[in-house]
């Protein structure tokens, strides 16, 4: 995976994290119950999404700086 592809998954899982997180602190009070269930599985799925991706991005970014040390060594002997 490339530095790019794993720096815009870890950015795109901290604003879902973010993002979902402040949206569960700004629902309004008078709602039927109902309306907080889905809204709070919406949350809690898309905040492990979040979490999901931007593990999948930082194991990417390490894997590539792995490859870049490898072959940096490799180069030289």
């Amino acid at each position: 995976m490339s530095r790019k592809i794993a720096g815009f998954l870890i950015v795109l899982g901290a604003f879902m994290i973010f993002e979902w997180v402040n949206l569960g602190f700004n629902l309004a009070d008078g709602h039927p119950t109902s309306f907080y269930v889905v809204h709070g599985v919406l949350i809690a799925v898309n905040v492990v999404l979040g979490v999901v991706l931007a593990v999948i991005g930082w194991r990417g970014l390490r894997g590539s700086q792995a490859k870049d040390r490898d072959g940096l060594r490799g180069s030289q002997v």
